[in-house]
This record gives C-alpha cells, structure tokens and sequence, in this order.
C-alpha cells in the first residue's frame, strides 16, 4: 500500500507532483492547517504531513496522527512543531534549512537600502502628491562600516553583498575563526566593538538564550551616533522599547525591522516613527525561495517514506533504517558528548577531534561525527541538525578530524571528543553499556562514570575534603534533588571534577551559593536530550 502524505498549507503544485510522480498517494488542502478540529479528525490516515507555517503541529493533532510518520516542514523554523511531543510518538520532524537564505539575505540589504535613503517614506509622501525632495535626506552605503551580529550561513552571504557595495564590514560571532574571517573578508570583533564603530547594524543569530535581546538598553546605548539597525532575523533579539526611544532622541538615525518579538505585530512601539521600516516577516517571501523549500521537502518526504532515508531531521539522525538499530544509542552518545563539549566551550573553536575505539570505529562515522558536531552547535544555533552541523562548523573554519583504533580497554568501544580553541583543549569520552544506556566514563583524562540526564551540574575543585557534603547541602537547601552523584580526580590532592544529575536546573541562587565557598574553580549547570 502507498504511504499517504497530506499537504495542509500552501506548497506548489510542482512540489504536490514529486509526491505523485514517486508512487505517493498525496491530498492536497492548502486551507486546512488553519482548522485545528477538522485537521485533528483527519490527520489519523496519513504517513506524512507537509506544513509551512500555518499548521500548528500540538499534542492533540500528534496525538490524533496514529498513523503519522514524517512532518515535513517547507522553510528553517519549526516553532509551529512540538518536537518534543513528536519525538514521544515517533514522529520525524524535517525542516529545509538551506532553501531560503539568499532571500533572507537579499532582504536585508534592501531594508538596509530603504532605510538609508528613507525609501518608503519618501513613496508615501510622493503619492500623496507632495515633493519633498529637501526632506528625505539620505547617506551612501559605500565606505560606512557594517556590523553583522552572526556571520553564519545567512549573515555570511550578507557579509559577501555588503563587501560588494564597498562597505567595511566587522563581524561579531563568537563561533566565527579568525581564519574563517580572513577568508570572508571581514573584520572579526568582540560585540562593543562593533556597537561602538558601526553605522549600520544587521542581526543574523536564532533566538537562544544568549542571544534574546542581544541588543538590550544598554547594548543600543553604547552604538555610534546616527546608527542604523535592520533585524530580519528573529524577534526579541532588540529591546524595541529602548530602540523606540533612542529613536525619537536622535541617537539612532533609523530602522528596519521584518521580526518582531510579538507576531503577528499588530501593535508595537516602532510601528508609525520615522524613517522606521516595517515588513510582516516577509524574510523568506520570494517565488524562489517558497518554490526551493515546497520542492526540497517533498523530496525528503519521500525519500524517507519510500526508502527509510533519513535528511534534514531535527530529532533523528540522518542514517539508513538498518543501521539505526544499532547505532541509535551511539548516536545519543555522540550527541551527548558534543553537547557537552559545547556548553562547556564559550570561546571560537578551532578544531573537533574524534577517537573511535573498538566497536565503535567499526560504525558509520560519518553519521557519527555528524551527531558529535550537531551536539557542539547547538549551543549556537538550537536548529541545527545532523545535516547542517557539518556545513555550519566548515563555514566557521572548524577543522573536523576523525581517528580510528582497535579495542585498547576495558569497554568493547567508546568515542572520545576533543574540542580545540586558542586557549585550551578539552576532551571527554563516553561509552554505551549492555542496557544501550550512554555513559560519560571520561573527563579531562579523569576517570569517571557518569549516568547521562537531561538537567546536570559539573564542577571543578581541588582535590580536599568538603566537597560531597557541600554540594549535597547546599542543592538540598534550595531544593533540588540528586538522582546521580559522580566524583572523580587526577591525583590525591590534585585536581578533581564532580558530576551531578538532578531532577531539575540547579537555580542561579543555589551556583552562587556553591561560588561564595571558593571551594570550585568552575560550576556549569547542563542539559541535555535524553527522550
């Protein structure tokens, strides 16, 4: 029997005939995304779901979707996706990350255009019938400094166009080599130096923890006089109440504006200023881009409904049906060692080394570095996957490189991660026991075995008496609950790590109590995917 695919939002017809013309059975209902009851009543007989924006993917449609496989989601976000609920019930969710970028790209450089020579206002004005030629008084791009805050795969491209218009471009990515600068041609920069020298700023980062509101009161109060700001990247990265007012002072000259941090935008403090650009998050709203997703997400649905193969997934790992069997928990290893690496990595990398030992070397390691980077980029862009992890770390010049060994221990097989920046190496390695649980079994050449949970607390210390029942009292005291507690160390009064896995985040209050003891040299709280 064919797999069958709805499609609920609007895709091409071209995109519809790929399903068709690969042996898919395919109802295309453009409309029905936005009826939430009737898409829950129907949604039970489809294999695949293939959505843009409009569908809402929640528990109860996911709980309804008995036979659903595969969603398939036309563009890079997938906010409308409950991915954790999807990953419960089995379901792989795809998205087509690489589609739309030039569009994005192209659009900020014509908000950067409109709001420079004050494009719209003046269009208004002029079809009213007015000539106010002396009013709309504009400013060359050409010699003025962009600041592009996130050179990654859509930042870069804008960093290549500004080039092109003679503009000296600085760049701010923590992820970004300075060997990969060079070759882009751009200025590498810490954030207040770029704030303090740029005449026009552009956003190119997801929306994460470190970068909500990058752009804070603070932050806009330190940028250069008669500065210009475009975001076409995602709301709430700009404090666009402070904006507003830095507006109206004078202080910034102008911006431009396609996110906000409540959409649909209906009201907000930048709406009706001058020489303020609005767009309804029109990023991705070129015939191209809508025609290279719509076609991109066919092609994996049926790739994957067809012969298993897996692209582009956000909560699987792109591997054949046969080999996930038993790759599956060294994948989760891997991911989880890169994770790890990562969230403890706060400077650029240079470099991701790999050891494969015994069984695990025999695997596909490919699939497997894949996994190991992906858990390394999240930390910077949380929609990276599998796929594009090795795209995203070459376009920042991080060398991968892999080494293979026979069985040399105890453990039949374990995978070792090193991450190398300019100022350390870190390692760390895992193995997955008889149960297909993974383990953290190394730290920094430290001996360990660390059971792996979604909330964890690591420290450093040197090696004295103390530590257990400090840590233990002071968690205790603000109410968290230790479910694994994990000691190593180098040498007897030497260096020694502790590995903690509790059954919530370790609050701000309770690391700063640990810190007032100057009893650690270091205490991260971690997390990780373990569904």
């Amino acid at each position: 029997m064919a797999p069958k695919v709805l499609v609920s939002d609007k895709l091409s017809e071209t995109a519809v005939q790929i399903f068709r013309d690969r042996g898919i059975d395919v109802d295309f209902m453009p409309d029905l995304g936005k009826d939430k009851e009737k898409l829950a009543e129907v949604i039970g007989q489809y294999d695949g779901l293939a959505i843009r924006s409009a569908t809402k993917v929640t528990p109860t449609i996911l709980n309804a979707a008995t036979n659903l496989k595969v969603v398939g989601r036309a563009g890079i976000g997938t906010d409308n996706v409950d991915k954790d609920a999807a990953s419960k019930k089995g379901v792989i969710v795809m998205n087509t990350p690489f589609g739309n970028m030039i569009t994005t790209a192209e659009h900020a450089i014509a908000m950067m255009f409109a709001v420079a020579r004050q494009i719209p206002e003046a269009s208004t004005s002029t079809h009213a019938g007015k000539w106010e030629k002396s009013k709309f008084m504009g400013v060359e791009l050409t010699n003025k400094t962009l600041g592009v805050i996130g050179a990654g795969n859509i930042g870069g491209i804008v960093c290549d166009r500004a080039r092109g218009l003679k503009m000296k471009v600085v760049a701010y990515d923590p992820f970004l080599s300075a060997e990969k600068a060079d070759k882009m041609g751009v200025e590498k920069v810490e954030l207040d130096e770029l704030l303090a020298r740029a005449d026009f700023i552009t956003l190119h980062v997801p929306f994460t923890e470190q970068t909500a509101n990058i752009l804070s009161r603070e932050n806009l109060e330190k940028t250069k006089k008669g500065v210009r700001i475009i975001n076409c990247a995602r709301g709430g990265l700009v404090d666009e109440k402070a904006l507003a007012e830095l507006l109206k002072s004078g202080h910034v000259a102008g911006a431009a504006f396609d996110v906000f941090s409540e959409e649909p935008a209906k009201e907000n403090a930048l709406f009706n200023l001058p020489n303020v650009v609005c767009t309804p998050h029109l990023g991705a709203a070129t015939t191209e881009a809508q025609e290279n997703v719509a076609l991109q997400v066919a092609e994996q649905m049926s790739n994957y409904l067809l012969t298993g193969a897996v692209e582009n997934a956000l909560n699987m790992p792109s591997v054949t049906a046969e080999e996930a069997k038993v790759m599956g928990p060294w994948i989760k290893l891997a991911d989880h060692l890169g994770a790890f690496s990562g969230q403890m990595t706060d400077e650029p990398i240079k470099a991701i080394n790999i050891l494969y030992d015994g069984v695990a070397a025999d695997m596909n390691l490919a699939a497997l570095n894949c996994a190991v980077v992906a858990g390394i980029m999240k930390k910077a862009n949380p929609d990276v996957n599998m796929v594009s992890a090795p795209v995203v770390a070459k376009e920042r010049g991080i060398q991968i490189s892999t080494t293979n060994q026979d069985k040399s221990g105890t453990f039949d097989g374990y995978i070792k991660v090193t991450v190398v920046t300019d100022k350390r190496e870190r390692s760390i390695a895992g193995t997955v026991f008889s149960d297909g649980k993974p383990r953290f079994i190394q730290i920094k050449g430290i001996n360990i075995d660390a059971e792996i949970g979604a909330n964890m607390l690591y420290t450093t210390n040197e090696d004295v008496p103390g530590i257990i029942g400090t840590l233990g009292q002071t968690l205790g005291d603000n109410g968290v609950n230790i479910a694994n507690f994990t000691l190593g160390r180098a040498d007897v009064g030497g260096e020694a790590i502790a590995l903690l896995y509790v059954d919530e985040p370790v609050p701000a209050e309770a690391r700063a109590k640990l810190a007032e003891t100057d009893m650690f040299r270091q205490i991260k709280p971690l997390a990780f995917d373990v569904a």
